[in-house]
């Protein structure tokens, strides 16, 4: 671990989240895939699948299953079948949302916080891997919110999972070779644009039956946490491949969405691999497991925080925050996490020390370590 203790502490603060209106539940998402599933096999996964899921509700940009405007996702053609848009169709969705919302969603996190200015900004770091276009959200959240032309910006794109960590990473990395430098950050991903109805894909059915819509914002710098706020110092991070997974989940661009090869083998490559890759970074940190007090890790599903929590020897409330995120929301990819650290500061008091863990295709994880202010 470098030595850092001449230089001031970075922080994560500003913590905002933003979800689309349009929530719907598991049971109605469910029902209505069956009424378009073509044979009695496909209803049955259905079923099984979101049951299983361990979640109650989602948000989605594209408007409630069942609606037959324009903006929905699969749009009914009248015979009881939907028509499946093409992967431009669904980008376009993607654009008119996201400019919006990510501006909405900037805004509120400059307001926060007492300790920047949105003048001050001069850096922005943005990540999403569901969709793209540019001029982009960063220009977008510039001009609108009156941010200096000259703010440095970096998209990192198509990460999945794991991105807000290279995004906290980077921002972190800036702020150490410039203690004056103050980097916005923001992950924004709409997975529900790019839900498939393969009967013939399963990994597709499950990868629906998780995937939502969210957005996470703060702002990184070396600036003190104002009195009655809060947020974490940034330690260190981590990352590493596991020895093998790299066919189990992967992400690409298909003509009806983005494709995703979401294979049942995860947890168990995972489950198999964690404690190897976690006790390591542990060490780099200068930290010990007994040292952790809140495991901030990625509900990737409700399969995978099972092979976590046993394979790091977890008490069963040890993962109470990432399962409660995945039962309200879903899986939202990159912004799942920003999401689960604006709760932890909700639940926890400051000191508390935070290991944050996610994992993408490849297999990578990605992990954190931060203390709460």
């Amino acid at each position: 671990m470098r030595d850092t203790r001449h230089h001031p502490p970075v922080t994560l603060q500003g913590l905002q989240t933003w979800n689309p209106p349009t929530c719907y539940t598991q049971q109605e998402a469910s029902e209505r895939l069956q009424e378009q599933a073509q044979d009695a096999r496909t209803k049955r996964i259905l079923r099984h699948i979101y049951r299983q899921s361990e979640i109650d509700t989602r948000h989605t940009a594209v408007g409630q299953f069942g609606r037959t405007d324009v903006d929905a996702i699969f749009r009914d053609r009248g015979d009881g079948r939907w028509i499946i848009p093409t992967t431009a169709e669904r980008n376009r969705v993607y654009r008119d949302v996201t400019r919006t919302a990510c501006v909405e969603l900037a805004s509120r996190t400059l307001a926060s916080t007492s300790a920047v200015q949105a003048s001050e900004i001069t850096h922005l770091v943005t990540a999403s891997c569901t969709g793209f276009y540019n001029p982009g959200p960063d220009y977008h959240i510039i001009r609108e919110l009156g941010l200096r032309p000259t703010v440095k910006r970096s998209h990192l794109g198509f990460m999945g999972c794991y991105a807000a960590f290279p995004v906290l990473r980077l921002a972190e990395t800036i702020c150490r070779a410039d203690p004056d430098a103050v980097v916005l950050v923001q992950c924004m991903e709409l997975c529900s644009l790019h839900l498939q109805l393969d009967p013939e894909n399963p990994e597709a059915l499950v990868a629906g039956s998780l995937f939502a819509d969210g957005a996470g914002c703060g702002i990184v710098s070396t600036r003190p946490v104002p009195e009655g706020s809060s947020g974490y110092h940034l330690h260190h991070f981590a990352s590493a491949l596991t020895e093998e997974g790299e066919d189990a989940m992967a992400w690409d661009i298909g003509d009806q969405g983005f494709d995703i090869v979401l294979s049942g083998y995860v947890p168990r490559i995972l489950g198999d691999n964690i404690r190897d890759t976690v006790l390591p970074a542990l060490q780099e940190a200068d930290w010990t497991h007994q040292d952790v007090e809140f495991w901030c890790v990625h509900p990737g599903g409700k399969a995978i925080l099972d092979q976590v929590e046993q394979a790091l020897k977890l008490a069963p409330s040890a993962l109470s925050i990432s399962r409660d995120v995945l039962r309200r929301f879903g899986n939202m990819s990159s912004s799942t996490m920003l999401f689960l650290l604006e709760e932890g500061l909700k639940r926890h008091p400051p000191g508390t020390r935070t290991a944050a863990m996610a994992f993408g295709p490849g297999l990578t994880v990605e992990l954190g370590f931060m203390t709460q202010v």
